[in-house]
């Protein structure tokens, strides 16, 4: 739902184009309206478009600048702190993470040495046409290297077998009223 007062944008700002990816700069003085503010990212509509700006960009909208988690402050394993990154990680037109949607088909932390870790990776997306996939994937990639251990990521994404809303948790059906 979009907000119903539009937030003037204060200062030139990188965005990406809903769902092509393709990069945009958005000028001072622009109006936009808050759409969703989701892991470490505010998804905006403007123009007759929806774009995606980085949380740490949330100062350029007049917003809160959405801070990342310190994900190696967190207990748990290498994979636990996998999966909750991935959770942060949220498809741009919906709000709900990527795990929840069943995006994510497998998570492999692979031992590489004492304390380094190959980590890989198979994902799909809610549409193979989706543009938004390289910037999905360079997410988690992102995501992924936060952790301390992890020296290599392979992300593959796949659309064998496709998504459907039958992978989706029952949780994100709930959320988006389809239970």
């Amino acid at each position: 739902m979009f907000r119903e007062t539009a937030v003037e944008v204060k200062r030139e700002v990188e965005a990406a184009l809903i769902p092509s990816g393709t990069k945009v700069k958005l000028q001072p003085g622009t109006q936009v309206f808050v759409t969703q503010a989701l892991g470490n990212s505010y998804t905006v509509y403007v123009n007759g478009n929806l774009v995606r700006i980085a949380g740490k960009d949330g100062d350029a909208l007049g917003l809160v600048v959405l801070d990342q988690l310190d994900i190696n402050a967190e207990p748990g394993s290498v994979e636990d702190k996998l999966w909750m990154q991935l959770r942060t990680c949220f498809d741009p037109e919906i709000p709900v993470n990527i795990v929840d949607l069943g995006l994510v088909y497998a998570c492999n932390v692979i031992p590489l040495g004492m304390n380094d870790f190959r980590v890989e990776i198979t994902m799909t997306l809610t549409a193979s046409a989706c543009g938004m996939g390289p910037v999905l994937v360079g997410e988690v990639e992102e995501k992924a290297r936060q952790i301390n251990g992890v020296k290599e990521i392979n992300v593959e994404l796949v659309f064998n077998p496709p998504w459907d809303r039958d992978m989706m948790s029952d949780e994100a059906k709930l959320q988006l009223g389809l239970l």
